[in-house]
């Protein structure tokens, strides 16, 4: 799948993880539309980057009606959609219980709202956007018709205390990759999951030194936090691969994460 001249979705394209997506695939030439809730953020950054970018509105990607509302007016701006980058999430930290008196605890709606977000939102937008795709002429002699790509995290596996509702919403992307390649692949779309590690992004620039101590300690090399820019380009690589479907794959500088 070429980049060039193509277009491409990336959910919480306004800041983080998403936004160096963004900038990445506007530098090789795509045209991408910002699905996110921040939309004066989506908006500032489609300013600043040019007509290659299209900021759709306030997009709450567990909006079933948000996210067609979203994709029609990026079809009417671009027109064929080659992938889609899911990007947006967000995280939380509770303990499910603690002994003693503690109201800084894991409660129901908590817990629901990570799932919602970071599983079921993208769920819905794959969902959409594949179906969307699966109609499109292809976009190469394999019958390609476009590429999902979704985002978990190391902790599907390496789930740290007072992570229960955020590894088990990654969890669930992980576990939709090879059912979802599966389910697509006759329409000729391609599925791949990155999960990435510790980055340094809006999620962590409000940790102070001493857990980002903790935490670097834990990678085998660099010891450092990721780069949005080093996700970004492992997304590249996945649009341009297309023998690359159907797989998880980490980037994280080999950690395991601790207890904590």
């Amino acid at each position: 799948m070429h980049i060039h001249g193509n277009t491409f979705i990336v959910t919480g394209g306004a800041s983080g993880l998403g936004e160096a997506t963004v900038r990445e695939l506007v530098q090789h030439g795509a045209n991408v539309a910002i699905f996110d809730i921040n939309d004066e953020g989506a908006e500032n950054l489609a300013q600043q980057l040019g007509k290659q970018v299209f900021a759709a509105g306030k997009v709450d990607v567990t909006s079933e009606e948000a996210v067609k509302t979203a994709l029609d007016k990026t079809v009417a701006q671009f027109g064929r959609i080659a992938g889609v980058i899911n990007c947006g999430g967000v995280a939380s930290a509770a303990k499910i219980a603690r002994r003693g008196k503690s109201s800084h605890t894991m409660t129901l709606d908590l817990f629901d709202f990570t799932v919602r977000v970071n599983l079921i939102g993208t769920f819905n937008v794959c969902r959409q956007v594949a179906q969307i795709m699966a109609n499109q002429d292809a976009f190469t002699e394999d019958g390609e018709r476009g590429v999902i790509i979704n985002t978990a995290s190391v902790a599907c596996t390496d789930g740290q205390a007072g992570q229960v509702a955020y590894a088990a919403s990654k969890g669930g992307v992980a576990s939709m990759t090879l059912p979802m390649a599966r389910d697509l692949a006759p329409a000729g779309i391609r599925v791949m999951t990155i999960a990435p590690g510790i980055f340094e992004t809006n999620m962590t620039s409000h940790m102070n030194e001493a857990a980002k101590a903790k935490i670097i300690k834990d990678a085998i090399f660099p010891e450092r936090m990721g780069r949005p820019h080093e996700y970004s380009m492992l997304v590249r690589h996945i649009i341009e691969n297309s023998m690359l479907s159907g797989e998880i794959i980490r980037i994280d500088g080999a950690s395991r994460l601790g207890k904590l």
